[in-house]
């Protein structure tokens, strides 16, 4: 028994140490591929599932409220693609906006997406997240540039869904940032804690045509470009929604699909939400594992998968 058990954890860990080069190899062309024109796009296509459609009002039952994305201090909307064997890896693009002043929106700044997780997955899948920034320290940790850790100092939790009172209640103490995600329509069940979202100068340097620092980016220095216009009219059109008529709803899904409450600020927020079932979802949170570099970030953080 002891024999065949071993045996397997060599083939295990060569599958690994395989797995490992080609992620690696591979994650340069990955994290070069994409560019702010093609991440804005994708951001707007995101956030349209994400946010409620103001000509089917009753979408707002389960989207990221209204009063939510009204008081968010910026948003980082990305995708992550996992692929795992023996660990688990997350490694995708995605960017960052910030809230200026005058109540608009400040033009994109590049990131990527890294970490490494523990489980044994067999496959691929592509998940969309949004991430609400509910604080300026969540927004100075993007614009200081380099890299920012998911549930490092700064804690991510599940963000609630639908409308009314309870919505209202969650923002009178909010986490630093609140989290979604989904998955083919499906909840994602997708651990956060751990990921890394990375600066891309490189995109940024191409679009913007020089090198420019994310704060001058995400501080209102370089004008919003035409190419984001979609998302930000999205963004302008759900926060106009017209909520009243609908009932008073708001949730955080369980993982069977039942609607669980939305914690009030006496007993505070959850930074591990419920696992997921289907539709818009928190993500859930799990302590932290230590993280590995991504190709080509300027910084010394990795990504480390194994592919099958």
């Amino acid at each position: 028994m002891q024999g065949k058990f071993s045996g397997f954890l060599g083939k295990a860990q060569a599958a690994l140490k395989d797995g490992q080069t080609r992620a690696v190899s591979g994650g340069s062309n990955l994290m070069q591929s994409f560019s702010l024109p093609g991440e804005s796009q994708k951001a707007a296509k995101i956030l349209k599932s994400f946010l409620a459609d103001p000509t089917a009002p009753r979408t707002a039952l389960n989207s990221i409220p209204k009063a939510v994305l009204q008081k968010a201090k910026g948003l980082a909307v990305f995708t992550i693609l996992k692929a795992g064997f023996v660990f688990s890896g997350k490694a995708g693009s995605g960017l960052v906006i910030a809230r200026l002043p005058d109540g608009s929106w400040s033009a994109p700044s590049c990131i990527a997406t890294a970490g490494v997780g523990w489980g044994l997955q067999i496959g691929a899948d592509m998940t969309e997240v949004v991430i609400v920034l509910n604080s300026d320290e969540a927004v100075k940790a993007f614009s200081r540039g380099g890299n920012v850790t998911v549930g490092g100092g700064i804690s991510a939790a599940a963000g609630p869904i639908g409308t009314g009172g309870q919505v209202s209640a969650s923002l009178a103490n909010p986490a630093p940032m609140f989290s979604y995600s989904r998955s083919k329509g499906l909840f994602a069940g997708l651990t956060l804690d751990g990921t890394i979202l990375v600066e891309r100068k490189d995109a940024n340097r191409d679009f913007y045509g020089s090198t420019i620092s994310s704060t001058d980016i995400l501080t209102g220095r370089v004008p919003a470009p035409e190419i984001a216009g979609e998302m930000y009219d999205i963004i302008e059109a759900a926060e106009g929604l017209d909520e009243s008529g609908l009932p008073a709803e708001a949730y955080v899904p369980g993982q069977g699909g039942e609607s669980l409450p939305v914690p009030s600020p006496s007993t505070g927020y959850p930074t591990a939400p419920p696992a997921a079932s289907s539709g818009v979802h928190p993500t859930s949170a799990v302590p932290p594992t230590a993280p590995a570099a991504v190709p080509g970030s300027g910084n010394k953080t990795v990504f480390d998968a194994t592919a099958p």
